[in-house]
């Protein structure tokens, strides 16, 4: 007997709902060409929805979506920029079938959170981001120094150190040579996109922290919103 519990029922829900997300990035992805080998932007969608555990069949049905092959309503890809608590800069990626209830339902949660649509990208640039965890490096018994000297050679931009991990930016054409040398070298990498970084960060109060984090949770939880970028530190 099935498990038909709420639990389960919010659990499937937030399943569905990252399904949605990945399947719309896929389709994105697939109108430079549905062949992932040829299209490296269409092979990491996939990795990411495999990574998911998305299912074979859905992979394939945003595919074809994203090509043209299943007709119907073509999703768009679309950006928002707000101001939110503490002046914070936001800029809100999203994939989306229909546009009025995008704007809509995106300039609503904005504006719940005391925010509102306003000119940012003007502190964003497009960069390479990959992401390796700590965790990864002392598994492959990584030497720091030396680590960061080889990315330097292999035309990195900056890193990032942290206690969870390191943050590598790139230029966007470097991001797939840069991937491909540490792959090479054997370590996993976590994440490796192509965002939009501030180029001024700024520092909030924890209880403005708490509140640009609330309103991130809930542009989460869109179905439309594919991602989203902050110029917080």
């Amino acid at each position: 007997m099935g498990d038909d519990s709420p639990a389960k029922e919010l659990v499937d829900a937030k399943r569905g709902a990252v399904f949605t997300k990945l399947g719309n990035v896929i389709a994105i992805a697939a109108r430079r060409g549905g062949d992932p080998n040829a299209n490296p932007s269409l092979r990491a969608a996939i990795d990411r929805a495999r990574a998911a555990s998305m299912p074979k069949d859905n992979i394939e049905r945003a595919i074809k979506k994203g090509t043209g092959e299943l007709g119907g309503a073509q999703v768009e890809e679309l950006y928002y920029e707000a101001i939110g608590p503490a002046n914070s800069q936001i800029v809100i990626k999203c994939i989306t079938d229909n546009k009025n209830r995008s704007v809509a339902n995106i300039r609503h949660t904005v504006a719940k959170f005391g925010g509102a649509f306003g000119s940012v990208l003007w502190n964003f640039e497009h960069k390479g981001v990959i992401m390796i965890s700590t965790a990864e490096l002392k598994n492959k018994n990584i030497n720091w120094d030396e680590f960061e000297l080889e990315l330097i050679d292999q035309g990195v931009d900056d890193l990032e150190k942290e206690d969870e991990g390191v943050t590598i930016y790139t230029k966007v054409d470097n991001l797939q040579k840069v991937k491909n040398y540490l792959e090479g070298k054997g370590l996993q990498v976590e994440s490796a996109e192509i965002e939009y970084v501030a180029k001024d960060k700024i520092d909030v109060s924890d209880s403005d922290k708490y509140k640009i984090e609330k309103l991130l949770e809930e542009l989460d939880d869109n179905e439309d919103v594919s991602d989203y970028y902050t110029n917080l530190k």
